[in-house]
């Protein structure tokens, strides 16, 4: 009876806070969706241009998975600066020619692979080509790949949690309350805890970075202040949004619900598995998120080599991320007091 009594008590417990039931059935739902998208489309297809090719050579490449574009050297080219095309092939001083964007290890395998099948249909003494990268090299692994968004992705994970997690301490512990019960304004006691945590996040991120760039020694031709700088930009975002959701958790354990909101959709959509194949509104979605935008800079900066200038647009986009949650963590602390 009394086993019998502590069930009915856990049941009722539980039955009245909506937001775990909710969760509870909700958050499998959504993550088993992602998931299968993901499984279902993520299957890697390459983009390569043909530049003045025989024509039975371009014949047999459309008839691998590769999808081809017959264009001009120029066009090929800034297709390649563009991310339109993964390759272009051209025959130069009579010998095949192949040029790879090079920054994904497994682009570059399908590349190739489509290559030698249309060359092997043709004929077994095809010339091979002569191969050069726009970005990366042969010596490029899956982990050079992934190291920039895995990077970004725990740096995101991370002070996304403890923020969440100790600003939730700072409101059931009193503290928040009695510093509201003072003159000072909302916005001032946002921008201080933002302030106060945001001198452990930075350090935390450049720790990470540190650790991954010279002791995991993770591929990197970008500049180390510009990767840092985004890095940065990925923690405040994070910082602000875990601040900002903590307001609307009683507890600890609510809190952690919002992982599987928040931060899981956001490890499949982030760059980690091949896009090209999703479908249309799953790549808008996959834009707007934070962690999207900031994965595509460190990309740009640690396999491209470019500069903050060539991402200013994901820049800002990660920089207004952060006001808006700021600002809206100001709003949500008006359940608190007034002024």
């Amino acid at each position: 009876m009394r086993t019998w009594a502590l069930c009915k008590r856990v049941v009722k417990q539980l039955g009245r806070d909506k937001r775990t039931i909710a969760m509870l059935f909700v958050a499998p739902l959504l993550v088993l969706s992602l998931l299968s998208v993901v499984m279902t489309n993520s299957a890697t297809t390459s983009k390569i241009d043909a530049v003045n090719l025989p024509a039975p050579l371009v014949e047999q490449l459309k008839k691998t998975d590769a999808t081809i574009h017959e264009v001009s050297l120029d066009s090929a080219k800034q297709d390649l600066n563009d991310l339109k095309a993964d390759a272009y092939l051209e025959v130069r001083d009579g010998k095949p020619h192949l040029m790879l964007e090079g920054s994904d290890p497994v682009v570059n395998r399908a590349v190739l692979q489509a290559l030698q099948e249309a060359q092997r249909s043709l004929s077994p003494n095809q010339q091979t080509p002569e191969i050069s990268y726009l970005y990366g090299g042969s010596d490029l692994t899956q982990l050079d790949n992934l190291a920039p968004v895995l990077i970004g992705f725990f740096i995101f994970f991370f002070v996304f949690l403890l923020s969440g997690v100790a600003f939730l301490r700072e409101r059931t512990a009193g503290t928040l309350e009695r510093v509201l019960a003072t003159p000072v304004r909302r916005y001032e006691i946002v921008l201080g805890y933002f302030l106060g945590f945001g001198i452990f996040a930075a350090l935390q991120t450049l720790f990470v970075q540190w650790f991954a760039l010279y002791v995991l020694d993770v591929r990197s031709v970008g500049n180390f202040g510009s990767v840092l700088l985004t890095n940065l930009l990925i923690a405040t975002v994070a910082l602000s949004l875990g601040t900002l959701l903590s307001a609307f958790a009683r507890n600890e354990f609510q809190m952690v619900q919002f992982i599987p909101l928040v931060v899981v959709p956001q490890i499949f959509l982030s760059g980690m598995f091949d896009m090209r194949n999703f479908p249309d509104w799953v790549t808008a979605l996959s834009n707007i998120l934070p962690l999207t935008q900031g994965a595509n800079v460190l990309r740009s900066l640690m396999l491209r080599g470019q500069g903050l200038a060539d991402n200013g647009v994901s820049l800002w986009i990660l920089a207004g991320y952060g006001v808006l949650f700021l600002t809206l963590n100001t709003i949500a602390l008006k359940r608190y007091r007034r002024v």
